[in-house]
């Protein structure tokens, strides 16, 4: 196969247009209407978490003991960047959103080696792996680009523009204030409700507006964050169960992941969509108040 063709338009370019362009269909009212929007934003999703789903169907379906000698955490790495490469390579993302989720994998990893380190022990990767660094497998960095990765391509898939958004320098603040919290709560005290309470106050007006079908829906933004925050949980409960990593009290048997770690996943929801909400092409689709 040549390489003309493998980055023409392939099925999952098709299933795009196919997911995107829809003429007025005024014909569709009432429950209809909603069964048919539900089942094309749930289907939108689905598309939007192409790199999460890829990756997490990995960890589903790779062995403890890893395959041909290859260690569990070393092969997840490997998938990864294939999944990425392959991503790329067909220009399912940029090379700007590249450069973006190559960020989260900065920010992702920093966390991690803190929150695994001796005096936290947060949480840890008890497996082997030859691409470990400071206790902290590689591939965890792609479990925070893929938070980045799927906004990324909601935004496309489901033409979504946020109206009321705060000024970018106090959006940019209060993420700020997000990621260091996670590091100085060992130390100073916990203000994620304190932070949680301003970034409520910043997002109170900001509304995404989406479009499931031919008509646009809204939705208010923290809601969005939220819900997001609420569908990592699941994930992460899903991960631990698969002994990806464990918090101390999994080591002896499963558990179900705190409710409250739910929270902070919807902070870090906040400040992945600060990241995301610098790129050119998509600060052109916010609003911010004058």
């Amino acid at each position: 196969m040549s390489t003309a063709t493998l980055r023409n338009p392939g099925l999952l370019q098709r299933l795009d247009a196919l997911l995107m362009d829809h003429g007025p269909a005024p014909q569709l009212t009432g429950y209809k209407r909603f069964c048919v929007e539900f089942v094309l934003f749930g289907i939108k999703e689905a598309r939007a978490c192409l790199f999460a789903g890829l990756f997490f169907v990995s960890i589903f379906i790779t062995p403890r003991e890893g395959l041909y000698g290859i260690p569990r955490y070393d092969l997840l790495l490997l998938i990864a960047v294939l999944i990425q490469a392959w991503m790329l390579w067909t220009r399912l993302e940029t090379l700007d959103e590249f450069k973006a989720i190559c960020l989260f994998h900065v920010v992702g990893f920093a966390l991690e080696v803190f929150k695994t380190s001796g005096a936290i022990q947060s949480w840890s990767y008890p497996d082997f792996a030859h691409t470990k660094v400071l206790g902290v497998p590689l591939f965890s960095g792609f479990m925070y680009a893929a938070v980045g990765s799927y906004i990324i391509q909601a935004w496309r898939i489901l033409d979504v523009r946020i109206e009321h958004h705060p000024p970018y320098w106090m959006a940019t603040l209060v993420a700020l204030a997000i990621y260091g919290n996670f590091f100085t709560h060992h130390y100073i005290g916990d203000y994620r409700w304190y932070i949680a309470a301003l970034a409520i106050g910043l997002y109170a007006r900001a509304t995404v507006v989406y479009r499931p079908y031919d008509r646009d829906r809204k939705m208010p933004m923290i809601l969005a964050f939220i819900l997001i925050g609420f569908f990592i949980w699941l994930a992460e409960n899903i991960s631990t169960f698969f002994a990806i990593w464990h918090y101390p009290n999994q080591i002896g048997a499963w558990s179900t992941v705190h409710l409250g770690k739910w929270s902070s996943w919807t902070l870090l929801v906040i400040m992945t969509f600060t990241i995301v909400a610098s790129l050119k092409h998509i600060r052109d689709t916010i609003h911010i108040p004058k």
